[in-house]
């Protein structure tokens, strides 16, 4: 089969592309922006990219053309190729229903669904299936460090492992992508509003949600964060599953039981603990990640202890607390938080790993399309209070980041620009500080520019 991905160079999209070119499928696709590294990785793989969505691509009669959220109509005519396709009555289908239907068909799918840390704990299940030797496919909106790509088949009949964004399909279907998947395993690891431009509130999202608890067989499992009164409202409207939940507040004897390991969850939390599990993450939001993973690989019959000792292995993703460098005694990080629950998680995750003394200088764009309509522009002193400076990227925002940031006093700074950025960071920054960078974009390549300038300086 030769299929054409409209949107192809997005984490999601590009991550299929490899999976159809593994799977012997031709490939082909277009986009607005083909650009490294993920242009890269696809050309690596023998993928024709073409720059744009130019409607001259139907002479290349692909049996089916596959298409990315990003593609809409509009009256601005961004998209011929979508409107000669519709116009000619060819076949076209959606990225996750045609993942469904050629790859996870068959398949024990664990999908691991959320506001936050979808990503990261998505590598640490596909990780400790991989290190169970049970080869599992997968498909991660990132990079997971140790396996260096962002998918792959896995062999045949095995697992498949898949980040489960809530975000809607494609201009045609306003389902949430996770509804396709099928799982019989499926982790609730948090849920709070997000997608401003997708969901009007979080009562929105919680209908997606028990959209996909409907999708769990009554044989399958949902492993649910006990701490969410969101995710509980979503379980009230009715489940069918077995249920395991953890992260309890009190955590008291046997809330993180499973059925089949009576005392193994016990064992685990308290592994956690005390520090037997040695890894480099920080932050209670990865053991819980942790939790949420073990008790998802169990279900396929991997022992906690076993997971316990996979995720020492674990080398986190790219992206996530990433130290690009160190230039004039200054540490520069990347990281992809936007939304402000993640931003504050961030900082609060670098401030358990450095000295009390030494300084974090938080740098951050609002630039998703919730942060860009401002919906929780009032929660950015919140998310930044355990910084000791943040500056903050106004450009392209239609809201004032200077009145939003008011509570913060001399503490906040807002720029308009990268380069205005670059200055006031190496104006404020001192030998011994850690400058974090979050952003779920490129951030204009702010990390490489600081990171010569500081050197410049020093």
């Amino acid at each position: 089969m030769h299929i054409h991905i409209l949107g192809i160079c997005g984490t999601f999209m590009g991550g299929l592309a490899a999976l159809a070119r593994e799977a012997g499928h031709k490939v082909t696709g277009c986009d607005a922006n083909v650009y490294p590294p993920m242009s890269d990785q696809l050309e690596a793989l023998g993928i024709e990219l073409i720059q744009g969505f130019g409607a001259e691509q139907l002479a290349l009669k692909p049996d089916l053309f596959v298409i990315g959220n990003v593609v809409t109509r509009s009256s601005e005519g961004r998209f011929p190729l979508m409107e000669a396709i519709l116009d000619a009555g060819l076949p076209y289908t959606s990225g996750p229903q045609w993942l469904a239907e050629h790859i996870l068909q068959g398949r024990h799918v664990l999908a691991v669904a959320g506001t936050h840390g979808k990503t990261t704990t998505t590598s640490m299940l596909a990780w400790i299936l991989d290190q169970a030797g049970l080869a599992p496919g997968f498909l991660v909106g990132g990079v997971p460090l140790n396996f260096g790509i962002s998918a792959r088949l896995g062999q045949p009949g095995s697992p498949f492992v898949i980040e489960a964004d809530e975000y809607d399909t494609a201009f045609f279907d306003k389902r949430s992508k996770f509804v396709h998947y099928r799982p019989r395993t499926a982790i609730l690891n948090n849920l709070e509003h997000d997608h401003a431009d997708i969901f009007p509130d979080l009562a929105a999202i919680e209908t997606q949600f028990h959209h996909l608890v409907r999708t769990v067989p009554a044989k399958g499992r949902i492993v649910v964060n006990a701490r969410e009164d969101a995710l509980q409202r979503v379980l009230s409207r009715g489940c069918w599953s077995e249920v395991q939940r953890f992260g309890a507040r009190k955590e008291e004897p046997g809330a993180l039981r499973s059925r089949g390991e009576p005392q193994a969850f016990d064992v685990l939390r308290g592994a956690l603990k005390v520090g037997r599990v040695e890894w480099s993450l920080s932050g209670e939001h990865n053991q819980l990640n942790a939790l949420a993973s073990i008790a998802a690989a169990e279900h396929l019959g991997v022992a906690p202890e076993a997971a316990c000792t996979a995720l020492g292995s674990f080398q986190n993703v790219r992206r996530r607390l990433e130290l690009r460098g160190e230039a004039a005694g200054v540490k520069v990080y990347d990281d992809f938080a936007h939304h402000p629950t993640a931003m504050r998680t961030t900082v609060n995750g670098l401030r358990r790993r450095i000295a009390p003394a030494e300084r974090i200088l938080a740098v951050f764009e609002p630039r998703s399309n919730t942060m860009k309509l401002g919906t929780m522009k009032a929660q950015l002193p919140w998310a930044l209070e355990e910084a000791d400076l943040s500056f903050c990227n106004q450009a392209g925002l239609a809201w004032d980041a200077k009145e939003a940031l008011i509570p913060m006093g001399a503490q906040a700074q807002v720029c308009d620009g990268v380069d205005a950025l670059v200055a006031a960071v190496l104006k404020a920054a001192k030998p011994g500080d850690h400058v974090l960078c979050m952003s779920n974009g490129g951030f204009g390549g702010i990390h490489s520019q600081l990171l010569e300038a500081l050197a410049a300086r020093g």
